[in-house]
């Protein structure tokens, strides 16, 4: 199983100054290729491959001896990454690659030769001789794969580790209705359970805001280094307050439940909505069904993914009855059918669970515990009647 690990480092003044030459010769190997490729494609309608941009490599170093000084490697893998960036744009997995630029966070990447030394809190990497200071915050056991090299905006240096601790992925666990949670995720709340818990927002962004205005006044104003830095530090502050908040959250869940349905959300196209989109952005929904996803994965626990036009909040979870006017600003509302009065995160988060439930029965997959069927007969569709009903004949 594949685990990445991210450090802090603390290089010498000689490393920082060849860790900046590192990332300045990455930077400019993809946007000289990204230029290149755009040029032949255009010029020639030839897409040009990632082998044939690296060939192209050894020159390059004969007309500027500067790149001889940092790793041939890592000015490599700056053209696959690109190729990669390529290939999941035509996939339509990602925007086209832009230009690198030199204010923006710095990045390169060591695919192999990579040693941590935990003993004397050393990383070692091709070029830097006598390893580079690292916080060796966390031990692991595998086969080091590959290294990636940053330093963000605030001037700090990071090292991300890939490295597969030669286990296997662990066994899912079976469904069953009682270990199976249903979560809204929403703004007012983060998110609220199928089982009555709900886990405040908390704003990080928002309240962040007044104190970034601010900053931000004086960077427009007087442009200069000092206000950027500034500006950069509490942004970081502000992104890493919301990432230990996401990793809490999501692990408690995933330690807690073998199943967690959720809804499978439109992040991108929600983002359109301009009323909406600085909160979607801050609560960060999109990062955490990541997280979710890959724990879940390490410890065997299921995701189940519910469709986004399915009826969550308008369904009555206790009669069935879809109330089509309901509104956004309506957060609690009665049921016509029933008269239950529900509430709509509650009641979403309930149907969720149902749905997804309905649709693991309906794929033709059995439950373990035949005694849910009873209870989940109730929440399902005249069609899928049948289909529960085979369930362990």
């Amino acid at each position: 199983m594949f685990k990445t690990f991210k450090y802090r480092l603390y290089p010498t003044t000689q490393q920082a100054e060849l860790l900046s030459k590192h990332f300045g010769s990455c930077r400019f190997v993809y946007n000289l290729a990204l230029e290149t490729k755009q040029m032949a494609y255009a010029g020639n309608k030839v897409s040009l491959s990632c082998f044939e941009l690296m060939k192209q490599l050894p020159d390059l170093k004969k007309e500027l001896p500067w790149l001889r000084e940092v790793s041939a490697q890592s000015l490599q893998q700056s053209i696959i990454n690109l190729d990669t960036a390529f290939t999941k744009f035509f996939k339509g997995q990602g925007n086209f690659p832009n230009f690198k630029k030199k204010t923006a966070k710095q990045s390169f990447r060591v695919p192999q030769n990579i040693v941590v030394d935990f003993k004397n809190n050393k990383l070692n990497i091709p070029k830097f001789k006598g390893g580079i200071k690292t916080i060796l915050s966390r031990k692991f056991n595998g086969e080091v794969k590959q290294a990636t090299i940053s330093k963000v905006t605030t001037g700090k240096y990071f090292a991300s580790i890939l490295v597969d601790d030669n286990t296997l992925t662990s066994k899912k666990k079976n469904i069953k209705e009682k270990t199976t949670i249903g979560v809204d995720l929403g703004i007012k709340s983060f998110l609220v359970t199928s089982n009555g818990l709900t886990f405040d927002n908390p704003k990080h962004l928002k309240k962040a805001l007044p104190k970034l205005k601010y900053i931000s006044r004086k960077y427009s104003k007087y442009n200069g280094k000092r206000t950027k830095k500034r500006l950069a530090i509490l942004h970081e502050k502000t992104s890493n307050k919301r990432t230990d908040f996401l990793h809490k959250t999501s692990t408690q869940l995933i330690k807690n439940h073998d199943s967690i349905a959720i809804e499978d959300l439109n992040i991108k196209g929600m983002l359109q909505n301009h009323r909406l989109a600085q909160s979607i952005s801050d609560v960060g929904w999109g990062e955490f069904v990541k997280m979710l996803e890959y724990k879940a994965k390490w410890q065997g626990k299921n995701i189940l993914k519910i469709g986004r036009f399915d009826p969550s909040s308008k369904t009555c979870s206790n009669c069935g009855h879809i109330n089509k006017e309901l509104t956004l600003k309506d957060r609690e509302w009665t049921c016509k059918s029933c008269g239950s009065v529900l509430d709509r995160d509650m009641n979403a988060a309930i149907n969720i669970k149902n749905f997804a439930l309905k649709n693991y029965l309906s794929e033709g997959l059995r439950l373990k515990n035949q005694d849910e069927l009873p209870r989940l007969r109730g929440v399902l569709t005249p069609e899928a009647q049948p289909i529960a009903s085979g369930v362990g004949g």
